[in-house]
């Protein structure tokens, strides 16, 4: 079958667009979030990244890239001077004056959802791989996802079987300083209820409680985050700057368990699966580890 003139022009029109396309591909990109880091990393695409915020902390090889600072105070000479193509970051970078300018400065600009929730991550997952040329490893990566997530489902359902959701709060601080309470509409209430445990926080987003309020809800597991310490010395200052905690149930029973911080920022990530199971193996001990 002879193809038109008309035909074989769309076709050949067709590739050249396609070439286009992957012509124009970012190929220098500058990060300002943690997730989106390292689901750029996930997709194989780190070489591109040319610099990334300070929430940007796994894997370790993403240290040695240049610094742009905190996402929410970001600087326009300092992301413009590693002569970005594109800038990504969730909805929490800023601030707005500055964005602008980059914008002006011909680099793109995309802004993700920070929202906690599996179809917010396909979204931002799907829109990663079109900009990366990696649809296929993007959609590869969800199915994944959400197959562990489905796993992890089952194994708390069966361990419910045996022992109710325990009560927990997850606290956010600073060298150990008057800690945030992780509420509703959060990235760490959704983890908390993905491993099996109960919220005892009925507010929305992160608010600073009195330690005596906090210590008479009595939670039977304590989650911990520090922002400036980890390990032994972020255990250390939590209950040396807040004693009352002592009186916890969760404290004396021993479970608390600390949570890196880097988690709880710019949306879901890919090292949540695993937390998910850390924890749970937390809130019921006397359950057979999840595979």
């Amino acid at each position: 079958m002879r193809l038109s003139a008309s035909a074989i022009a769309f076709c050949a029109g067709m590739l050249v667009s396609q070439w286009a396309t992957a012509d124009e591909l970012p190929q220098r990109w500058v990060s300002a979030g943690g997730a989106l880091s390292e689901w750029v990393t996930a997709l194989g695409a780190e070489s591109k990244l040319v610099g990334v915020d300070t929430t940007s902390q796994h894997p370790a090889s993403l240290k040695a890239l240049p610094s742009i600072g905190y996402q929410r105070q970001l600087s326009a000479e300092g992301i413009l001077s590693l002569r970005p193509q594109i800038l990504v970051g969730t909805e929490e970078m800023g601030p707005p004056p500055v964005l602008s300018q980059i914008r002006s400065a011909g680099v793109r600009v995309e802004l993700f959802s920070a929202q906690a929730d599996l179809p917010t991550m396909q979204h931002t997952l799907r829109h990663l791989g079109q900009l990366l040329g990696r649809e296929a490893q993007a959609a590869e990566l969800f199915q994944d996802y959400q197959k562990q997530l489905e796993q992890q489902h089952a194994w708390v359902r069966e361990a419910q079987k045996a022992q109710a959701a325990p009560g927990v709060l997850l606290l956010l601080g600073h060298a150990g300083g008057k800690p945030l309470i992780a509420g509703k509409d959060t990235a760490a209430d959704w983890l908390l209820q993905q491993a099996g445990g109960h919220n005892l926080a009925t507010h929305t987003g992160y608010k600073p409680f009195s330690v005596e309020s906090l210590a008479s809800l009595s939670p039977q597991v304590l989650v911990f985050s520090d922002r400036s310490l980890s390990g032994d010395a972020a255990r250390a200052a939590l209950f040396k700057e807040n004693p009352v905690l002592a009186s916890t149930a969760a404290v004396k029973a021993g479970r608390v368990v600390e949570l890196d911080p880097t988690l709880l920022v710019g949306g879901l990530g890919p090292r949540l699966p695993d937390s998910l199971k850390r924890l749970a193996a937390v809130f019921y001990p006397q359950a057979k580890s999840a595979q």
